[in-house]
């Protein structure tokens, strides 16, 4: 998405930064994984498909993705590619009701085995939420997660999200949160996120 192109977030413990042409090689690594494929429901791509598809995040208005950095690491190497441990995503859905994009699908994965179980998904993906409300105009978020992702699933119960349905096909559970003033505040109490400008081409 071009309009999220030129920013970052800067929250208490992750960096949230574009997903730009030098991070790709990393971010191919990352997809190696057989885990990461089967918990982000995705196929395995060729480094050259990786970088047509890093174009089409950047340009296409119904995705909007960033990638996730250590905030602590970046700070002592001043390294982007050493200190990125993951990435969260909206993908937009058309709708009927004249609403336009507003309603996103949320994702996050932390794809680093050591940034794992310290809270950085957490607030990344409410940097991402709140990025979604105040900038976006996100009305309803959804999260699909697989059934055996139990981790995942209580994060976004933990984040307000409650269940909408379940695909026995897929083994898939969809989560929804209705986007509301209170819910909105609640949200920004929980880091203190900056939105700064991001020159990196």
């Amino acid at each position: 998405m071009r309009q999220n192109s030129r920013l970052m977030l800067v929250g208490q413990s992750v960096m949230l930064l574009p997903y730009k042409r030098h991070m790709v090689p990393k971010y191919h690594e990352w997809m190696k994984s057989p885990d990461l494929l089967q918990l982000t429901a995705s196929e395995p791509l060729s480094l050259e498909e990786e970088y047509e598809m890093q174009i089409k995040w950047q340009e296409d208005d119904d995705k909007c993705t960033f990638i996730v950095l250590d905030l602590d690491l970046f700070r002592e190497t001043k390294d982007e590619i050493e200190s990125m441990i993951g990435d969260t995503n909206l993908f937009f859905m058309l709708k009927d009701d004249n609403c336009g994009l507003c309603t996103a699908e949320a994702e996050i994965m932390i794809a680093e085995p050591g940034a794992r179980r310290k809270r950085r998904g957490w607030e990344a993906m409410i940097m991402m939420l709140i990025y979604g409300i105040l900038e976006l105009k996100v009305k309803k978020y959804q999260a699909k997660i697989g059934i055996s992702n139990s981790a995942s699933i209580q994060m976004f119960e933990k984040l307000g999200f409650q269940e909408e349905s379940i695909s026995e096909v897929f083994q898939e559970i969809t989560l929804m949160k209705v986007v509301d003033e209170d819910w909105s505040n609640w949200l920004q109490e929980q880091t203190k996120m900056k939105i700064m400008s991001y020159d990196h081409d």
